[in-house]
């Protein structure tokens, strides 16, 4: 399973897409076809803790990637999996969220 997560992790490597906001260029992964094709695939194998997301952590992934996982490196999976395009829209106090075991 830490191969898959590697896999997507590597930098683009099942393409990316350029989102516009204001005069910036943004490459992202989120909303790729591949990358989207790998996590339905991803998630079908995985097996998940249902969390909150706690007082002082809302709009962080990366906070809430340290908590669950001791690295905040995974913030990418928990926003994929939990269907977040905007954290600052999503994970807010309270939220249930899911929580891939890997």
């Amino acid at each position: 399973m830490e191969d898959l997560i590697k896999n997507l992790v590597s930098q683009y490597s099942l393409g990316y897409e350029i989102v516009e906001h204001k005069t910036a260029k943004i490459k992202t992964t989120f909303g790729s076809k591949k990358a989207d094709e790998f996590t339905e695939t991803f998630e079908n194998n995985l097996s998940y803790t249902v969390g909150f997301v706690p007082i002082g952590y809302e709009h962080r992934p990366d906070l809430i990637s340290n908590l669950f996982y001791d690295t905040p490196d995974k913030w990418w999976l928990l926003m994929k999996i939990n269907n977040i395009t905007d954290p600052f829209e999503g994970f807010n106090v309270g939220d249930k969220i899911l929580i891939p075991k890997i």
